[in-house]
């Protein structure tokens, strides 16, 4: 495996952006200085942030330092998602061919659409009166 001892990428997803710096450690993961299991209560949120680590098979093998702003937790979930994926094909590129099929290091593209102007939302329409 490489030499590389400290790792660092960036995710997004709708409007959250996560920083991530991976260091070969015992598994912990720090999200805005909270631990992983406070930030992130329920167990889809916290399955979506190891998913890079459980295909990979490298659960507990990282330390993981995170900063996510923007969005909310699910956003960020996915970012965080993201930028662990793309640290670990820094750290190994061969993992990239086990990743990769599992759609973890393709960057969601969806986003909120635009509020148009005359109307209330983006498809919303204001209530429509015949007479």
């Amino acid at each position: 495996m490489s030499e590389v001892k400290n790792l660092s990428a960036t995710g997004r997803r709708k409007d959250a952006v996560a920083r991530i710096r991976m260091v070969e450690g015992s598994g912990q993961i720090v999200i805005n200085g909270r631990s992983f299991e406070e930030y992130l209560p329920t167990l889809p949120l916290q399955n979506t942030v190891l998913a890079p680590f459980q295909h990979s098979n490298l659960l507990n093998k990282f330390d993981v330092t995170v900063t996510a702003h923007g969005g909310g937790i699910h956003g960020q979930a996915g970012a965080i998602r993201l930028a662990i994926a793309r640290a670990l094909t820094i750290f190994e590129p061969e993992l990239r061919k086990v990743i990769k099929p599992h759609g973890l290091l393709r960057r969601d593209p969806r986003m909120k659409e635009r509020k148009k102007p005359g109307r209330p939302g983006a498809r919303k329409r204001f209530q429509f009166s015949k007479r």
